[in-house]
């Protein structure tokens, strides 16, 4: 048969004369529609149920490779700077032995004691009394509360604050509270230091 009668069958084609029961005397032009048809229905199922899911497992593999790119990238990047890295921590340590020696340990506690009594006598002040108050364990250090009872001037006081902050362990300076004495027509002040003490290991 002619390309143009083929042709021609397939312009005069009318699905609605077809016999589904005797396919095998169906027309050319019936037969190469069948075809394309069933053609595009493997192509359409091949897709949905091979190539589907590879192109899903693509996508997946795609972005895991980004994640080991820019993991990398970063790996890189810390061992490239590795010796400033290490500068760092050593910088790191010195800083934080520095600061450990500035808290007071449990036999240097009464020395403290002295030294705050002293810069309130420095100070003009009278210490009324000076209390060490129960311990507060954290994680990583102990804190020391000391209640602070002194009597004077009111610009004693600000001596007194600013030479117990200057001394050369940690002390911190709380909740103060000033009120004019009823004895001695002066000032009085209750002012709660808290010093620290670090928490070594093995301590509870």
């Amino acid at each position: 048969m002619a390309l143009q009668d083929v042709l021609g069958q397939l312009n005069e084609f009318d699905v609605n004369d077809i016999d589904w029961t005797r396919m095998g005397v169906w027309p050319v032009a019936g037969k190469i529609v069948l075809c394309v048809i069933l053609i595009a229905a493997l192509v359409a199922g091949g897709y949905y149920f091979f190539i589907k899911d590879l192109n899903v497992q693509l996508q997946t593999v795609t972005a895991k490779e980004e994640t080991l790119r820019n993991t990398f990238k970063q790996k890189a990047f810390q061992a490239a700077n590795l010796d400033a890295y290490r500068e760092q921590m050593k910088e790191m340590e010195k800083s934080f032995g520095a600061l450990v020696a500035q808290l007071p340990s449990d036999t240097e506690v009464p020395g403290l004691l002295e030294d705050i009594d002293e810069r309130g006598s420095e100070s003009g002040l009278t210490i009324k009394s000076i209390t060490l108050q129960k311990e507060k364990k954290a994680a990583f250090y102990v804190e020391l509360p000391i209640s602070i009872n002194v009597t004077g001037p009111y610009h004693d006081f600000g001596t007194f604050v600013s030479g117990v902050a200057g001394m050369p362990r940690i002390v911190t300076l709380h909740d103060y509270n000033i009120k004019k004495s009823s004895s001695s027509g002066m000032l009085d002040m209750t002012i709660l230091a808290k010093t620290y003490r670090y928490k070594s290991e093995g301590s509870k």
